[in-house]
This record gives structure tokens, sequence and C-alpha cells, in this order.
């Protein structure tokens, strides 16, 4: 099957939406599933307010349709609800194609934490556009279970993997910093919350890696804290093995590949108990969850590393392909009951 992703998302933007789509279609590939990606390359961009890191692809409706009909793919997916993505959706519902889509991140709270607009309106926004498809594709029961309450229909589980082969329990000699060392990898905005980890009275050193538009006033405001900047591939798996305590502050990711990414590199989980952690540690005692979010980090500091590294294996990006192909081919088979119906 070739399958056409429609996505907003993509490099060099380095994120949840990016790393999920690369890894999981070259996983899909092992079973006989051919991916091809519509992306904002190619296309004229304004940056995104307020995030200027990101840009916005001017997509004309006329050249979407043209790029979507030269790949003459067997089905669409929408990834991203922006410019692309609608553009996509319209191709789609002109030429009643099937199509699915996949939720990936709460743009209501986000918009919300930057310019104070009320989440009612954006999730209205959402629901119209997801509405059509045949499937929405949501990362954890938990968001599957809200995006339900809130009026979505037709919602699936779609999980995350991880690359045991890079992330895997190593020496931990990456960071010559006073331990325990308490660990947070992401984008470092506003919406991951990283302030929560930051008040923290903690002993040892707390280490932050990534980058963002809040990284120079947190540093600024933090001084005690250790800002690495972003980093990738084997550096970033030999700070994520060198950590004590993966500390994941953010109430809004759906997911949060990161923290599987830390336990697969043995290294426990402080969070606290909101869908994301909730869904990818919940009981399993790879990591402490709770609303103080200080002691969920003292707690992890008891937890074996072998623990977490042993559920991490539950995560891969073979399974998560194997979720994303059987949803597809679900949508279609229905499609073409009812068709014959």
């Amino acid at each position: 099957m070739r399958i056409l992703v429609a996505t907003d998302a993509w490099r060099p933007q380095v994120n949840g939406v990016v790393h999920t789509l690369e890894r999981m279609s070259a996983a899909a590939h092992e079973l006989s599933a051919e991916f091809v990606f519509l992306t904002p390359q190619g296309f004229p961009s304004l940056p995104l307010p307020t995030y200027p890191d990101i840009k916005l692809a001017l997509a004309s409706p006329w050249e979407v349709a043209r790029r979507i009909e030269a790949e003459s793919p067997d089905h669409i997916h929408i990834a991203t609800e922006g410019p692309i993505g609608w553009a996509a959706r319209r191709y789609c519902r002109k030429r009643g194609r099937l199509f699915t889509t996949s939720y990936h991140t709460r743009f209501p709270e986000y918009i919300a934490a930057r310019i104070h607009l009320p989440e009612t309106f954006a999730y209205a926004a959402l629901r119209h556009f997801h509405a059509p498809a045949a499937a929405t594709l949501a990362p954890t029961q938990s968001i599957r279970n809200e995006l339900t309450r809130r009026g979505f229909d037709k919602v699936k589980v779609w999980t995350r993997g991880v690359d045991h082969a890079l992330y895997r329990p190593r020496a931990a000699d990456a960071l010559d910093l006073p331990r325990p060392i308490f660990l947070s990898v992401g984008r470092v905005a506003v919406e991951k919350n990283l302030e929560a980890l930051l008040r923290l009275k903690l002993p040892g050193s707390v280490v932050i890696v990534g980058d963002g538009p809040a990284r120079q006033g947190l540093a600024k405001r933090y001084p005690h804290a250790h800002f690495l900047g972003a980093l990738h591939g084997e550096a970033l798996a030999r700070v994520y093995a060198s950590a004590d305590v993966f500390v994941f502050p953010s109430r809004t990711d759906t997911f949060g590949i990161v923290l599987i990414e830390a336990m697969a590199s043995g290294v426990p989980v402080a969070a606290f108990p909101v869908a994301g952690p909730l869904d990818v540690v919940g009981d399993s005692g790879a990591g402490a969850l709770d609303e103080d979010l200080g002691a969920a980090c003292l707690a992890a500091l008891e937890i074996p590393r072998e623990r977490a590294h042993a559920h991490s294996l539950r995560f891969t990006w073979r399974e998560s392909a194997r979720q994303f192909l059987q949803h597809i081919e679900a949508c279609r088979s229905g499609a073409r009951i009812g068709l014959a119906a």
C-alpha cells in the first residue's frame, strides 16, 4: 500500500511529530507499506507568531492537489492541522476520497498559554477539522478518552516507539556534574512547564537539553541549571544514560517520546500524573508520578534502572507501524463494505 502523509511539521523542525512520522514509516517498510510525504518543502513560508523557529507553509490548494495526484497514493493520511493539512483535507473532501487524521499536539492549551484564547474555540476548530476523517489516531488511551468526551468521533489509539539500539543503558560518563543528576529533554517553551522543575530545591544537578523561545529567559532566571542546548543521536543518548532521574514536567504533551527514550536508557521517570505519563509509565514501577513533582523526583531515585529499561521494551516502532496500518486497512475495508452494500 502506498500512503501519502500530509504534514506541516518536517525537517529542519525537531519535534515529536517529525520523529514519529520518520521512525514509524521506516518500520512500516518491513510490513510492505510505502510512505511518501507532502511537506512544507518547496512552499514559501512565514514564521509562526510567538514561535519564529517554526515556519508555516503558504500552501496553495492547487499545488497541494497537484503534488498528491503526482504521487498516486492508495491512501491519504493528514498528520497536522496546519495549512498543508487543511489543503489536503480540502482535496479529499472535493474528490470524495477517504482519509485519516492524527492528533499529536494540544494546540488549544498551547494557544491559551501564549495568547489566552479560550480552549473551547480551538477545540471547536479541531473537531471541525477531524470530523470528516474515517478515523482520527490518538497516541494514548487517555487522549482518546479525552477527545471522545470533547465530541471527537472515530478516535483510535496509535502508540509510539523507541530506538533501543541507540537509547540503551551505557556508561554514565557524559556529564561531569554533582549527583544526583535530574535531566529534562525537549523543546524549551512555555507549554513544557519547565519552571515546575527549575523551581524545585533538589540535591545534585539539574540539566536541560533542548532549545526554544524560552531558553534564554529561563537560563537567566535559573542560573543553577545547566542548559546544554539541542543534542541528537549518540550525544543525546550518552546524556540520557548519564542521568539519575528523567523529569517530565509537562502537563500538556499527548505522549512524550522522551519518556521512553529515557527509560530505554535505564533512567527512571518523575512526572505529574497526567495523560502521557499515566499511559506510558502508569503503575509499571518504572517511574514516580505525583502532583508533588519534587517528591516524584526523590522517589524516582529509589527505582532500579533495570526496571525502567525493561518497561521500555514494550514500545517499538514496528508495533507503532503495525497499529497505524491496521487502522488504515480497517477504514478502507469498511469503506469497501459500505460501497458493496
